[in-house]
């Protein structure tokens, strides 16, 4: 596969995650060596540490972390990154250097860490398909930073940590002491793919006439685009509020093989700040329902991490039982944004809106996300809350080229009958209701171009009774060509997913390769791939278990159509995680 400077976050993620866990924090530092000393290479940087004034902070950390004069603590005070980042810290520190905390003491530590030792929101966009455990193609910055830091986990890792200079430098001195195999591989720039078009680049040389090793020049771009003293974050110190979220909030969303849905969140406050229980129902187009009640933290005045237990009944593997929920709360306080997720994998979730229930009416989803040139009579039904009662065609409005024909309402619904002219201009469409407007809601187009299979690149893994199986959701998203013609540009008119017709290929690596007879089997109509058994396969050559590589490619006759568009999505079926570090039921409550 030819590289395009994207790579899957969630496939390095769960291939490594035994050998990253350790990749954050170092050993407690002793040293006297002030922590913004100049690195070899890096110009000093000069900053100022961040003052950890929690007593609780000070007694447990503080036995090897050494505070100074200002209330600096060594590392501590010179690095901000988001709960998860502080979490996994706090973890490393009891499992490797006998850190004793009670539960209740982590989550005290925890919290004080994230709330005075965070990320603005603008930093943590960047990086938050990863705390929502999305597998997404990440765009790569830097190509050095992804020879000497992408090789063994996802680039949102790091770039979710705000360093001093000195502290990234301590960061590469730790790779070094736990993973000696590094230094002469990934950091030395050896870990070049050979999907990329070319040879590698040649090395920089340094002001003595030698190479400059791939992790020092990676660690100068990281120095320079996440330092520890930014102008958001020293905002959002002034900003941040305890947020104020007690009330109804209005759920919409999409859940990946299921479709939309639409409901209601309660949320109330708990107890403590921040803290805040919530019962929740949402109900999908097919008439089915998900039921919970939950407890959620918010972290930094805006980081939502949540954990709900179903009440609904639903069986299967892909249904939600216990559902661990990742948003973010917008700044003017009004909408939550992120992503619900579950299974051992976090591979099953829904993409996910809350807005808040204010009682003025609002517009938050549509049953069709597009509507063809040339239709007559086309249902579409606006999902929303506290409509207006007396609703006419001539008040809905989808822009020139579409007429409303007949309407019906309710307070949460309108479900309209559409026509649309044959030279209605394709593009995405704002609906509008009586002033009340919901952006970018429907695509109008002429024909289908191409499908795109999401996620493009996935990850699945062989289970058994012993260990958990990993599956795979597979949705295919019609495409238009924009104005240029072409497919996979900025201009390309989404048209929404189709139920589309799923098989596997053969992704030819060797000379009689047959993964495709022994990954496992993919649901022709929904599109949910579900491994085999690990373990050695009799029935296989040299008696291999039945990891593999394919192609899993979705097919769909548009209407009107005589020929299929196709796509397809790149899949690795490979061994279980056999140590699961992250383990949310310890602890959970």
């Amino acid at each position: 596969m030819k590289s395009s400077g994207r790579r899957s976050a969630g496939y390095k993620l769960s291939v490594v995650a035994a050998a990253s866990i350790l990749l954050w924090h170092s050993a407690p530092i002793r040293s006297q060596q002030a922590p913004d000393q100049q690195v070899k290479g890096i110009p000093a940087s000069g900053d100022e540490g961040f003052p950890v004034k929690d007593p609780l902070v000070q007694q447990k950390c503080g036995s090897c972390h050494v505070q100074d004069a200002k209330e600096n603590m060594s590392r501590i005070s010179y690095i901000r990154t988001t709960p998860e980042g502080w979490e996994e810290a706090i973890k490393r520190m009891i499992r490797l250097n006998g850190l004793q905390l009670t539960p209740d003491e982590a989550r005290h530590i925890l919290r004080y860490l994230s709330d005075d030792h965070g990320l603005s929101p603008q930093e943590a966009k960047k990086t938050a398909y990863f705390a929502e455990r999305r597998v997404v193609d990440e765009d790569v910055p830097n190509q050095t930073v992804e020879a000497a830091c992408g090789s063994c986990h996802a680039i949102a890792k790091p770039l979710s940590w705000h360093r001093t200079a000195a502290d990234w430098k301590y960061l590469k001195n730790m790779h070094i002491a736990f993973f000696p195999a590094v230094e002469s591989s990934s950091f030395s720039g050896l870990t070049y793919r050979t999907g990329h078009e070319g040879p590698p680049p040649p090395p920089h040389m340094g002001p003595d006439g030698k190479p400059i090793k791939a992790v020092d020049e990676a660690l100068e771009w990281v120095v320079k685009s996440s330092p520890l003293h930014t102008p958001e974050w020293s905002n959002w110190q002034s900003m941040m509020q305890e947020p104020k979220l007690d009330g109804n909030w209005l759920v919409s969303g999409r859940e990946p093989g299921k479709g939309p849905f639409q409901g209601k969140m309660t949320i109330k406050a708990g107890g403590a700040p921040g803290d805040f229980v919530t019962e929740t129902t949402v109900k999908y187009l097919d008439g089915s329902t998900y039921t919970a009640k939950g407890a959620s933290i918010v972290y930094t005045g805006y980081a939502w991490r949540g954990r709900s237990e179903a009440t609904s009944d639903a069986a299967g593997p892909a249904a939600p039982a216990r559902v661990r929920e990742v948003m973010m709360l917008s700044p003017d306080g009004s909408k939550l944004e992120g992503r619900w997720f579950w299974g051992v994998y976090q591979e099953f979730g829904m993409n996910v809106t809350l807005t808040r229930d204010t009682g003025a009416p609002v517009l938050l989803g549509v049953s069709v996300p597009s509507l063809k040139a040339g239709s007559t009579g086309t249902k579409l039904t606006i999902f929303g809350d506290n409509l207006p009662k007396e609703i006419a065609a001539s008040d809905v409005d989808f822009g020139a080229g579409v007429t409303v024909t007949s309407v019906e309402a309710s307070p949460t619904s309108i479900t309209v009958a559409a026509n649309v002219a044959a030279d209605a201009r394709p593009g995405k469409r704002t609906i509008s209701v009586k002033g009340i407007t919901l952006p970018g809601a429907v695509a109008v187009y002429d024909h289908i171009d191409f499908l795109k299979v999401t996620p493009g690149t996935s990850i699945a893994r062989l289970g058994s009774e012993t260990h958990n199986k990993g599956y795979a959701q597979f949705e295919a998203e019609a495409y238009s060509f924009g104005p240029d013609g072409k497919a996979m540009t900025p201009d390309d008119i989404p048209l929404g997913v189709v139920p589309a017709t799923w098989k596997m290929e053969e992704f030819v690596a060797s000379y009689g390769d047959d993964d495709v007879d022994y990954v496992g089997t993919l649901n022709s109509k929904t599109g949910l791939f579900s491994p085999s058994s690990d373990g050695p396969n009799p029935k296989r050559r040299s008696m291999r278990n039945n990891y593999g590589d394919v192609w899993v490619v979705a097919s769909y006759i548009p209407e009107g159509a005589s020929k299929p568009v196709t796509g397809r999505s790149y899949m690795i079926v490979t061994v279980p995680q056999y140590l699961q570090y992250d383990q949310p039921e310890v602890a959970a409550q």
